[in-house]
């Protein structure tokens, strides 16, 4: 669990970070937001995708898992856009590091997660 959820306490951690760094916090803000609104679609998306595992339909799974994957990335990529552009560049560029490394926490923490506990579900075995 504790795993699944680094990023979370990567972003919470990042704040006195931005603070003490005198970085822009509306690059924080921004990014923080899309990135719990991704957490929440992509939960949203593996229950689909569970159910459709569950009724035999892999199609529609691998749709939800590619649907949910693109439309976090586009959420992301989309909020640091328009922070560096109606913000400043300095708070797109904060929020762009913020967002660099809360995905590679992410990842870090899944493949950990699959490793470590390869008998879950939605394990990769």
């Amino acid at each position: 669990m504790l795993l699944r959820n680094l990023d979370i306490l990567a972003l919470l951690v990042a704040l006195p970070v931005f603070i003490v760094a005198d970085a822009p916090l509306i690059g924080w803000f921004v990014v923080g937001a899309a990135w719990i609104a991704g957490r929440v679609g992509t939960e949203m998306a593996d229950r689909r995708r569970r159910d459709a595992l569950h009724a035999g339909n892999r199609n529609a799974a691998l749709g939800v898992t590619a649907a949910a994957m693109m439309g976090r990335l586009w959420i992301l990529a989309g909020a640091i856009l328009l922070v560096g552009l109606l913000a400043e560049r300095d708070a797109g560029l904060a929020g762009a590091v913020l967002a660099l490394v809360l995905v590679t926490i992410h990842l870090c923490g899944q493949f950990a997660e699959h490793v470590l506990h390869p008998e879950a579900e939605g394990s990769l075995r």
